[in-house]
């Protein structure tokens, strides 16, 4: 008679144990896990953070190819059995920001047919996020993507400091949106002489929250710039400013609506006290940076003798590196959520964090079916 083989009742994953922090080791055999990680970029600049990844979880790339076909179509071929397995596809946002959807789209599509058991996409900037709400007759474009990525397959989705929270409400599947902000503390507290003799400002009302979460944190003080550039009288020439004529308006008899003023910001001013302090913006994204300027501008003007700009998505858009190398901002820091190292060539006052810490051990908890609520130990709901 045969002897009977008797499997262990604690399942493969029961000898590793949960970390109790986020540098203990993140090393694990990918083969054996059953998980994957593959990276859906095309140009080898915007793949950086996703060997910094594997390196962190002790695996390697999945093997795929990632393409443009010479009448701009991409083509995505995976290169391996993926059959019943967990895949992660990293996908940072480069300049060409609809090629890395279409990308992203495609691979995941890909797995799905490939059997694969759960598709998770790790996209630290999620793009179109400042679409996320109405405007006049225009529509909610992060809503279209969200909807487009769980058609293509996607299971699960790990982000980083959405635009706007309510962003998670437009998914049909569970979204983690992780927090750069214990990176950018750590940051001003090590880099920055004398941060203690600094106040944390943000650069409009909107902002006024995250700002007022970093500055309880680093026990700071808190300043808010208000209002907006007064136009010139060579501005106001141009007619754009006038009322809108009424004279063909047709008003239904008794619906006419109350008469309301125009909504018109004052002249700019700061509310707190900067004088002689460091002054350190802190925002989502840096984009355009002219309102980065013109704030650092008024900040010089209040007595501010050195100003930082703190942000998690650094997009650096057109003359950006060119703007801030001339501007009073004596540093800009951003993460390596996308990425910007011809920025950092143009502009040396770019300073990068590294976020793949937290993005490893994401993928890890995710895959091993642990909590992830250590990654959101003394987070506030404004960051």
């Amino acid at each position: 008679m045969p002897r009977k083989l008797l499997l262990p009742y604690k399942s493969v994953f029961s000898h590793f144990r949960a970390p109790r922090g986020l540098h203990d080791s993140l090393a694990m055999n990918a083969a054996r896990s059953g998980y994957r990680v593959f990276s859906a970029n095309s140009t080898a600049a915007s793949t950086e953070l996703a060997k910094k990844i594997t390196e962190r979880l002790g695996a390697e790339l999945g093997k795929s190819v990632v393409y443009q076909e010479t009448n701009g179509e991409t083509r995505v071929e995976i290169k391996e059995s993926v059959r019943g397995q967990d895949i992660f596809i990293i996908q940072t946002i480069p300049r060409d920001v609809n090629t890395a959807v279409m990308e992203l789209l495609i691979m995941a599509y890909a797995l799905k047919t490939s059997c694969a058991r759960n598709i998770i996409g790790v996209i630290p900037y999620f793009p179109y996020s400042k679409q996320s709400k109405m405007r006049k007759r225009g529509s909610i474009v992060c809503k279209l993507l969200a909807s487009m990525l769980a058609k293509a397959g996607l299971t699960h989705i790990i982000t980083m400091d959405l635009h706007q929270k309510e962003i998670q409400g437009f998914f049909s599947f569970p979204v983690d949106n992780l927090r750069a902000s214990p990176f950018l503390l750590q940051y001003i507290q090590e880099e920055i002489p004398d941060y203690r003799n600094a106040v944390i400002v943000a650069k409009s009302p909107g902002a006024a929250k995250r700002a007022q979460s970093y500055a309880e944190r680093l026990r700071l003080g808190l300043a808010v710039i208000h209002g907006e550039a007064q136009c010139t009288e060579q501005d106001m020439d141009d007619g754009r400013h006038s009322p809108p004529m009424l004279k063909n308006a047709t008003v239904h008899p008794g619906l006419e609506l109350p008469f309301m003023m125009a909504k018109e910001k004052p002249p700019i001013t700061v509310v707190g006290d900067v004088g002689g302090r460091i002054a350190i913006i802190v925002d989502d994204i840096i984009d355009d940076v002219e309102s980065f300027v013109a704030a650092a501008e008024i900040l010089k003007e209040r007595g501010a003798y050195k100003i930082f700009v703190m942000a998690t998505h650094g997009l650096l858009s057109a003359d950006a590196p060119r703007l801030i190398e001339e501007s009073s901002i004596d540093e800009v820091v951003v993460t390596n959520t996308v990425p910007h190292e011809v920025q950092k060539l143009q502009c040396p006052k770019i300073k990068t964090v590294d976020i793949s810490l937290i993005l490893s051990e994401a993928i890890r908890r995710i895959h091993n079916g642990e909590s992830m609520a250590y990654l959101f130990r003394n987070i506030t709901v404004d960051d």
